[in-house]
């Protein structure tokens, strides 16, 4: 289903209006752009988004006055067809998806986003995968994906939502994938134990699973790699933390990667994350085609919703 929205790929007729009469709740408790990216793909699919931001909604202690997320999920859940939500802790989704009876998306928490980890494969696939494979996925885009073993991608900065999310999905397909964070920063545990099951799991099946290596060095992670990730340092919330991931960051900016390397960043970047250099280099940063791509991918996931109800 990934390549089956792209730029410059006329729009299935089967699916223009397979959200016609649908309404999808953007629930939305962090401030984003995301909202630009999801309004044009769900009118293309004949839909109707609805913006709830954290005005908008009473979300909050009962106590004080607040709705709780079972009774918002039950209510919002019942009046809409699906529920697009971007929220803070995970366990608030997991609360939204529990007693919703509408299906919910994880747009994002803070311990995964998935939709930007979509939007990034689909991103490696374009940059990587041949173009001969490419075109037949365009022309079966209901196909698997390929494996892209020999790939590496580098993540280089905090142990966040984005690299949860990538170390998922990347080794599955067979992409590499070199870690490097600051001391105090690293990968959650469980993570890396999910990482090393899914390893093993592959491993004992035959089937090709990319390798994971986690460091404090960057130079480490990015030797070889064909790919440099990374994200905003200081995520919104931790603003009081600024001068001290500040410090720790330190020095991640170094390169050593392939020749040919490329760059990738979900946005909003900061100087001290990646310079003007790389940043608009058009031979080297594909930030601004992976932020387009989150309208595609958003688009197959939301025909996926549609077949819901």
């Amino acid at each position: 289903m990934l390549f089956k929205y792209t730029k410059g790929k006329p729009l299935p007729q089967e699916t223009q209006g397979i959200l016609a009469g649908k309404t999808l709740a953007l629930l939305f408790t962090k401030k984003s752009l995301v909202p630009v990216s999801v309004r044009k793909p769900v009118g293309c699919l004949g839909g109707h988004p609805m913006f709830l931001g954290a005005n908008d909604i009473q979300l909050g202690d009962p106590k004080k006055g607040g709705e709780s997320w079972r009774d918002t999920s039950q209510v919002v859940g019942s009046m809409v067809d699906a529920v697009f939500a971007r929220l803070g802790d995970h366990s608030e989704i997991e609360e939204l998806a529990k007693y919703s009876s509408a299906p919910v998306v994880n747009a994002l928490t803070a311990k995964f986003h998935p939709m930007q980890a979509l939007a990034d494969i689909m991103t490696i696939y374009e940059s990587f995968m041949p173009k001969e494979e490419i075109m037949a996925l365009l022309e079966d885009p209901d196909a698997q994906l390929p494996i892209l073993h020999g790939v590496k991608v580098a993540w280089v900065g905090d142990a966040n939502n984005i690299i949860n999310s990538l170390l998922v999905c990347l080794p599955r397909l067979g992409i590499s994938v070199g870690v490097a964070t600051p001391a105090g920063y690293e990968i959650d545990e469980d993570i890396q134990e999910y990482v090393e099951a899914e390893a093993a799991k592959a491993q004992a099946e035959g089937r090709v699973y990319g390798t994971v290596v986690y460091t404090q060095d960057p130079q480490v992670a990015v030797n070889k790699a064909h790919i440099i990730v990374t994200d905003t340092w200081v995520s919104m919330g931790q603003e009081a933390e600024k001068q001290a991931r500040l410090d720790a960051f330190k020095g991640f900016q170094e390169g050593g990667a392939m020749e040919d390397w490329k760059f990738m960043h979900c946005l909003p970047r900061k100087l001290e994350e990646v310079d003007d250099e790389v940043f608009y280099n058009e031979a080297r940063s594909l930030v601004f085609g992976e932020a387009e791509n989150r309208k595609w991918t958003a688009m197959a996931v939301f025909e996926e919703v549609g077949k819901f109800n």
